[in-house]
């Protein structure tokens, strides 16, 4: 998943699952990153779509609903505790609070009223907060002195990370230079030892990253050669990848995907 195109997507984009590339004439999967493009007429089944219906087809067919996907991005997004995330679902799934109370085994009523009020206080909170964050970096853009682009401009992460805090108060000036001072213009490493600073391995694992591909399997041995070119240690790096939420794995460690939630 890009992590810029999901963050930047409009509410409406996010609950759709795909944005539209107005410069570019293509529609983008935010789950996966599939492209299809304008004038195009693309196979879904027994039927032949223009780009538009083959990207909601897509995003109906070949990845869990977009409410699911949301929600299991977790309180650090959602800011819903577990047991509201439980809630939510059963919100969704249009039960009344009395069935809700059978369902759950809850106190009362009030209990299911008072949480069904918190999630919407939450919304009302978020929608002004939108506001807020939009206006200001609107503001800002028109009081702006200087043409040169701003490095202190936080840079996105990947949706999945497993724990937000202030390792990833990355700006752009720190992640530019970090990758000039690991990588040359060939893309080869100039540094070897994977480092031990946290800001400095998130921002070389988001480098890592996009040599995966969104919704292939690889093998722990495809995992390793693909590591292996940058990091003799490629065990620590792909470890440091699934703890950090960048890849996934099954069980039993043979198979690894990159993580979408």
């Amino acid at each position: 998943m890009n992590g810029d195109l999901f963050w930047n997507a409009t509410t409406d984009e996010l609950k759709k699952g795909y944005i539209y590339n107005h410069k570019a004439n293509f529609y983008i999967c935010l789950l996966c990153g599939e492209v299809f493009e304008d004038g195009i007429v693309y196979p879904m089944g027994d039927a032949l779509c223009d780009a538009k219906k083959a990207v909601d087809i897509h995003v109906k067919t070949q990845h869990p609903p977009i409410f699911q996907h949301l929600l299991g991005l977790g309180r650090i997004y959602t800011g819903l505790s577990s047991g509201q995330e439980d809630l939510a679902k059963l919100f969704s799934a249009g039960h009344s609070d009395k069935e809700i109370v059978a369902l759950t085994g809850a106190n009362s009523l009030s209990t299911i009223r008072n949480q069904r009020f918190a999630i919407r206080e939450k919304y009302k909170q978020a929608k002004v907060l939108v506001a807020l964050v939009e206006l200001m970096e609107e503001q800002a853009a028109r009081q702006k002195k200087s043409t040169k682009p701003d490095g202190s401009k936080l840079v996105d992460f990947h949706p999945a990370a497993t724990s937000v805090d202030e390792r990833y108060a990355i700006t752009q000036a720190e992640k530019d230079d970090i990758l000039k001072r690991y990588f040359g213009p060939d893309n080869k490493l100039l540094i070897k030892g994977f480092p031990a600073k946290e800001k400095r391995k998130i921002i070389i694992m988001q480098k890592l990253i996009n040599d995966f591909e969104i919704n292939r399997k690889y093998s722990e041995k495809e995992v390793n050669t693909m590591l292996k070119q940058y990091y003799e240690d490629y065990v620590s790096v792909r470890r440091s990848m699934i703890t950090y939420g960048f890849l996934d794995r099954n069980g039993d460690g043979t198979q690894y995907w990159v993580k979408l939630v």
